[in-house]
Formats: structure tokens, C-alpha cells, sequence
């Protein structure tokens, strides 16, 4: 069976985010399934419908990366008890224009990590809101990790056993329906 094509939006642009080294761990664990990609975020100009007609390319790049895929999966923080400003400027990019919403029927996972005990709970919930709006086919159950010193090793590695399970899991459901919905 041939590999799918995801898309990996990782919701901030920080340097050292922690949201991309999960990102990164999760492609290294689910790379028997995917053939992943990482889709830049942080160049987009902010959304202004003023420039729709004569689109910035990173804006036309985006969309067709997301195009492209048979799945998306978005890593992200949560900021102020939403999801960060450079995520939902993508996904506003994505959406445009009227008609061409890149995400209607794409198979999209969310998941993120924090510090904090909460996790990104509040982020999650409001983006499988915003994309299931936009008719993408949000799956998998809610996905917190807690991020810790060691948890993701230089190798892109989840180095607890029982997260390392609990992840693949995640991957594997989420894989075998985008499959289906990609058939």
C-alpha cells in the first residue's frame, strides 16, 4: 500500500517550539503510513481580502501544499486560551478564496503539548470547531501531552514507552481512516 501524503501544520513559529518537536516525533513514528511534509506557515502575510486578487505566492503555496495531501496533521500550542495568530492566519489563507476551500474534505488530526497540566484542551477544541466549519473531517480523540524534560529525545524519538503506545495509536486510527476517506 502506497504511503499517504500529510501535510504537517505545526501552529507556531517559535524556533525551539516544543509543538514541533512533537510534530517531528510524530512523522519519525508514523512513517511506515505517511510520507510527511512540513508546511511553512510563518511567511504568510496577515489575512486581508484586500489581496485576494492578487494573491501573495506563500499564500498560493500554502494552499496548494494542503491541496496536495490526502491527510493534515496540525501540532499547536495554545495561546491565551485559544489557538496562536500565525494558525488561524493559515487556515484563513486556506480557506480563501470563497469556493476554494482547501480544507473541505481533507482527514485532519489535531493534537498539541504544554507544560501546563491542561495541555492545548482549549486550542483543540476550537480548531476542530473552526475546520469542521470548514467541512475538513476532523478525527481521533483528543490528544493532551503533557511535555516534560525528556520526553522527545535528539533523534526525534518519544522516549516514554506508554506515550510512545498511546501516540502510535493515535497515528494508526488516524491513518487507517484517512486511507479510507482517500480512497
Amino acid at each position: 500500500m502506497a504511503k499517504l501524503k500529510l501535510a504537517v501544520i505545526v501552529g507556531s513559529n517559535r524556533r525551539d517550539s516544543i509543538n514541533r518537536k512533537l510534530a517531528q516525533a510524530l512523522v519519525k513514528l508514523g512513517a511506515n503510513a505517511f510520507d510527511a511534509s512540513f508546511v511553512q506557515i510563518d511567511d504568510l502575510p496577515m489575512f486581508n481580502q484586500d489581496l485576494e486578487s492578487e494573491r501573495p505566492e506563500s499564500t498560493l503555496r500554502l494552499k496548494r501544499e494542503i491541496e496536495a495531501a490526502d491527510a493534515i496533521l496540525i501540532v499547536t500550542p495554545e495561546h491565551n486560551r485559544s489557538i496562536p495568530a500565525v494558525l488561524k492566519n493559515a487556515i484563513d489563507w486556506a480557506s480563501r478564496p470563497y469556493g476554494r476551500n482547501s480544507w473541505a474534505n481533507k482527514t485532519v488530526a489535531v493534537t498539541g503539548t504544554s507544560a501546563g497540566v491542561v495541555g492545548t484542551a482549549v486550542s483543540q477544541q476550537e480548531l476542530r470547531m473552526i475546520l469542521t466549519n470548514l467541512a475538513g473531517v476532523v478525527v481521533g480523540g483528543q490528544v493532551f501531552i503533557t511535555f516534560k524534560d525528556g520526553l522527545i529525545d535528539a533523534e526525534h524519538n518519544i522516549a516514554n514507552e506508554g506515550t510512545r503506545a498511546f501516540l502510535q495509536g493515535f497515528l494508526d486510527q488516524f491513518a487507517g481512516i484517512a486511507a479510507k476517506l482517500a480512497a
